[in-house]
């Protein structure tokens, strides 16, 4: 019998939400609390790829489907390659990792699994009570996956970039990839005048994912990403005869909306919903993994849950890139091939991953200085 009572209630099993589960039931720490899994969603199908750098072996290596010491980054004039050591850029499927996570939580007798829909989360004095159509839950917290509302009415007010895109899971009879390799992004196929890119990920030397994506502040109809495809398929892989064996699409907002706001004193915002996509790039990973790690240490020494979580310097950075892509779109293509023609890939992973120093920084807005960045600099003031 399911429980109405819990310490931690976790709105949405998505990637935050199992991760922090997870996180939570291997800490000492919290063995005894009681946590509820609410999602309407069992998470039984492969809906996403997620890729990540990351140095020596990581805690998810049992479930990397292949990772890469290589890659590189084309442009309409020039080919970038990089070798990542003492990186690697890894690849997890999202049912891997489902099936991982909840055959974990499965073992702990403290964690329950609630299937339905959370209509609403209410905070009281002591206590936060979720609502869903049938049942009311009470818990001391609520990490709350659900994305605001007011990111949706209030749009305009913000800088809205999406990256939205279409992969392919495809297969040939003969092998025909190098397996040593991934393309990171590969503008020779543009789509009109906008930041889009091909992605490619060399699984086996007959299996690779190619994925068409845009950073953009429109998004498309779902032909152009298939024509597109196509394109790239038979004029840069050279592939006429090929089989399509998994598809993937979606939509990821890179935006300055102002997420870390949505916290409350007993409700703390998780995943996309708590701004832990990285606003430049839509990666979200080894994000989760680290805001985790510190939501964790500030519960246990007592601080506000989502206590510094943000670093405001790469907050403001990300809003002067978005402005730039909102203003000259076409841009982008300049700017990636600046950013990694002129810098370490190694440099770029620590930026990318908001450990740098200013002095590093400095470096890499030189890169890119241009009147572009100076007038979305003065903008973004």
């Amino acid at each position: 019998m399911i429980s109405n009572q819990f310490n931690y209630i976790i709105i949405g099993s998505g990637l935050a939400g199992l991760q922090l589960a997870l996180s939570l039931s291997r800490d000492e720490y919290f063995q005894n609390k009681k946590i509820a899994l609410l999602d309407l969603s069992s998470k039984t199908k492969n809906d996403k790829t997620w890729c990540f750098w990351e140095q020596g072996e990581g805690k998810w290596e049992s479930i990397i489907h292949k990772s890469w010491s290589a890659g590189e980054v084309i442009t309409s004039s020039k080919q970038i390659d990089f070798q990542l050591e003492p990186y690697r850029y890894k690849m997890i499927r999202s049912i891997d990792f489902y099936n991982y996570v909840l055959a974990e939580l499965k073992k702990i007798s403290t964690v329950e699994f609630i299937h339905e829909e959370v209509i609403a989360a209410e905070e009281k004095e002591n206590t936060v009570k979720v609502s869903t159509p049938s049942q009311t839950y009470q818990a001391s917290h609520v990490f709350d996956s659900r994305i605001p509302e007011e990111y949706f009415s209030n749009q305009k007010d913000y800088i809205n970039i999406f990256q939205h895109f279409k992969g392919w899971m495809i297969e040939t009879e003969e092998p025909v990839f190098s397996t040593d390799k991934f393309t990171m992004m590969d503008y020779r196929l543009k789509w009109k005048y906008s930041t889009s890119f091909t992605y490619v990920l060399p699984i086996s030397p007959s299996k690779a994912f190619v994925e068409y994506t845009f950073f953009t502040p429109f998004t498309t109809d779902e032909n152009v990403y298939d024509k597109q495809l196509k394109r790239y398929i038979e004029k840069y892989l050279q592939l006429n005869h090929y089989k399509i064996t998994e598809t993937e699409k979606g939509i990821i907002p890179m935006t300055n909306f102002p997420f870390h706001k949505y916290h409350s004193n007993r409700i703390t915002k998780i995943g996309t919903a708590g701004g832990w996509v990285k606003a430049s790039t839509g990666y979200s990973f080894k994000h989760t993994e680290k805001k985790i790690e510190k939501l964790l240490k500030n519960i246990k020494e007592d601080k506000v849950f989502h206590h510094n979580l943000y670093n405001a310097k790469f907050q403001y950075f990300d809003k002067i890139f978005l402005k730039v892509l909102e203003e000259e779109n076409a841009k982008g293509e300049w700017i990636f091939e600046n950013f990694y023609a002129k810098n370490s890939i190694q440099h770029v992973f620590q930026y990318l991953d908001e450990e740098t120093t200013m002095a590093q920084d400095l470096k890499i807005m030189g890169s890119l200085f241009s009147s572009a960045f100076i007038k979305a600099f003065f903008k973004s003031l």
